[in-house]
C-alpha cells in the first residue's frame, strides 16, 4: 500500500519551509520514524520521519523548493524493514577506501574520503602509476589528468592528497560554486540589514580585569561540577553582571515600539550561539531571577540542542537583551550588531594577559575588552558608559555581585 509523505504542521507564524536534505532517494529501503527529509525554516529545522516501514516509492518536491503544510513530499510503498545490517554497508565501503589512501602514505585529507572502492581494473594509470580510487574521484571532479600528478605513496602510487596538492599549487582548473543562501542565512542578512536601516548604532567599549572571576572558578570549579551537574564557565557570571547592570540602568533593557519606548521589568538574555548553519539566539528567559548554576544548566542545553540540530522556534523568540561571545574565535575587538527589536548588545573577546598599574605597581592580568553597541535614538552615551561600568564592577569583584551587595 501506498502511502504520501506530508508536510507536518508548522510552528506558529512560519508559513513555508525549504527542502534542505532528502536523506532517502527513491528505491531505498526504510524503517518507521527514521528521517526521510530535513525542513528548514528561517530559524529551525524540521525531520520529516517515515510513516512506515518499506520502500521510499517517490519524491515529489526536490531539495532546494519551498513547501507549505500539509504539502505531499512524496510516497512510501508499505513492506517489511531492511535488513539491521543494511544500513551499514556504505561506510564499510568507505572505509575500505579509507585504508587504502592511508595505506599509500596519503595526507590526513585521504581519511575524509566517502566514496566506496572501485574494482581495481577501473583505476586509471599515471605514467604506470595506478590512481587511488579517491585520487580518481577527486581528479575526476576537477578534471585534472592524472599523468601529471606526481605520486607520492606507496610504489609512485598517485594519492587524494597528492591530486590535491596538485590542484592546490595551480596545476588545476580555477573553479567557483554559485550557492543559494540557506532560509537561516536569509533571515540572518535581513534582519541585521533592518538593524543598521532601522536604528542608531553606536559603539562603547571599557575592559576588565578578570582575575577575581578566574580565581573564583579555580577555587570552586570541581565542587560546583560535583553539587550541581554542570560545568562553572564565564558566561554566567557575564549574564549575572548584566542583569545587574540592566537593573540599574532599565533603558538599556527597553525597546522602541513606533513612537514608544517599551520598559521590560524582567530581563530574558539571549546567548548568541554560532552553529553550522548559521547564528541562533536562543533566549534564558527570567534570566535576572537565576543563580550560576541555573544559567550554566540553560546554557549547556541550549549548546546541546544546537549541536543537534533541534532548537525550537519558541526557545528563540522574544528577548530584552543579548550577548555575543566572539572571544571563543579569538577576536579582541568588535561592534555587534543589535539583534532588533531590542536596543543593546554586549560583546566579549578574547582574554589575553596584558600589563596593567594596580595599585601603583605593573602587574601582569587576564583582561577582557567589552563592547556595548546600543540604539542611540533612546539610550544615551551616559547610560550606555555607566552600563559597562557596572558590568566592570561586578566582573571585578564577583564576591559583592553574587552577595547581593
Amino acid at each position: 500500500m501506498s502511502i504520501e509523505v506530508k508536510v507536518p504542521n508548522l510552528p506558529e507564524s512560519v508559513s513555508d519551509a525549504t527542502i534542505a536534505k532528502w536523506h532517502k532517494k527513491p528505491g531505498d529501503r526504510i524503517r518507521r520514524d527514521e528521517n526521510l527529509v530535513d525542513l528548514e525554516t528561517d530559524k529551525v529545522v524540521l525531520e520529516v520521519p517515515a510513516p512506515a516501514d518499506g520502500v521510499l516509492e517517490s519524491i515529489a518536491v526536490e531539495e532546494g523548493e519551498t513547501v507549505t503544510e500539509g504539502q505531499v513530499l512524496g510516497s512510501v510503498e508499505e513492506g517489511e524493514a531492511p535488513a539491521s545490517g543494511d544500513g551499514e554497508r556504505d561506510s564499510k565501503d568507505s572505509e575500505s577506501e579509507e585504508k587504502s589512501d592511508a595505506e599509500d602514505g596519503s595526507d590526513s585529507n585521504a581519511g575524509k574520503s566517502k566514496s566506496a572502492e572501485a574494482p581495481s581494473g577501473d583505476r586509471k594509470s599515471s605514467g604506470g602509476d595506478a590512481l587511488s580510487p579517491s585520487a580518481r574521484r577527486v581528479a575526476a571532479e576537477n578534471d585534472v589528468d592524472g599523468d601529471s600528478v606526481e605520486g607520492t605513496g606507496r610504489g609512485g602510487r598517485v594519492t587524494k592528497g597528492d591530486v590535491l596538492k596538485h590542484i592546490q599549487s595551480g596545476g588545476g582548473p580555477r573553479s567557483e560554486e554559485r550557492v543559494k543562501m540557506s532560509r537561516l542565512r536569509s533571515r540572518i542578512a535581513e534582519r541585521m540589514k533592518d538593524a543598521q536601516n532601522t536604528a542608531a548604532i553606536l559603539t562603547s567599549f571599557n575592559e576588565v580585569n578578570l582575575q577575581a572571576v578566574m580565581d573564583l572558578r579555580s577555587r570552586y570549579k570541581d565542587a560546583f561540577q560535583k553539587t550541581h551537574g554542570v560545568k562553572l564557565g564565564f558566561m554566567s557570571f557575564f549574564v549575572k553582571a548584566c542583569c545587574e547592570a540592566l537593573q540599574k540602568h532599565p533603558v538599556v533593557n527597553a525597546s522602541v515600539d513606533g513612537d514608544e519606548i517599551v520598559y521590560h521589568a524582567y530581563q530574558d538574555v539571549g546567548i548568541a550561539v554560532s552553529t553550522d548553519r548559521g547564528l541562533l539566539v536562543p533566549i534564558i528567559r527570567n534570566a535576572h531571577l537565576m543563580g550560576l548554576a541555573q544559567i550554566e544548566t540553560a546554557i549547556a542545553e541550549y549548546a546541546e540542542k544546537a549541536r543537534k540540530g533541534s532548537i525550537e522556534l519558541e526557545d528563540l523568540q522574544g528577548g530584552t537583551f543579548t550577548i555575543t561571545n566572539g572571544g571563543v574565535f579569538g577576536s579582541l575587538l568588535s561592534t555587534p550588531l543589535l539583534n532588533m527589536p531590542q536596543s543593546a548588545i554586549l560583546g566579549m573577546h578574547t582574554i589575553k594577559e596584558r600589563p596593567i598599574a594596580e595599585n601603583g605597581e605593573v602587574v601582569i592580568r587576564p583582561m577582557m575588552y567589552i563592547a556595548l553597541s546600543y540604539d542611540h535614538r533612546i539610550i544615551d552615551g551616559k547610560d550606555a558608559v555607566q552600563f559597562l561600568v557596572a558590568v566592570k564592577e561586578a566582573l571585578e569583584d564577583p564576591a559583592r555581585m553574587l552577595l547581593g551587595l
